[in-house]
């Protein structure tokens, strides 16, 4: 069986899957690792609608608040770094995780 492409728009070449995944987990990678120093530290949008109806101060603190990567941050480790590196362990949990459910529900299929 080969494997599936991608046809470019235009271009006429055609892209493999496995190009498309690894482009797309590198860019992923930069955005987490990289691109995420520069997010606002200002409280996102339910945050802020939650203290403007009057309802923030109600909110309860998560089971999983002391965890090693709550908040977006990694503890023991300062500033932009200890984000991005909550961001790439995020990227690369979730790029193993749906690694192994594609390989369990392509094994599933080929039986």
């Amino acid at each position: 069986m080969t494997r599936p492409a991608v046809q470019t728009q235009g271009t006429g070449r055609r892209v493999s899957t496995r190009t498309l995944v690894v482009v797309g987990l590198l860019v992923s990678l930069l955005l987490a690792g990289v691109v995420s120093g520069w997010a606002s530290s200002h409280p996102d949008g339910l945050e802020h609608v939650a203290s403007q109806v009057g309802f923030g101060d109600t909110a309860q603190e998560s089971p999983t608040a002391d965890s090693p990567m709550a908040e977006y941050e990694t503890r023991g480790v300062e500033g932009r770094l200890g984000g991005a590196l909550a961001g790439v362990v995020g990227v690369v949990l979730t790029a193993v995780l749906m690694g192994g459910l594609l390989l369990l529900l392509r094994r599933r299929r080929e039986e």
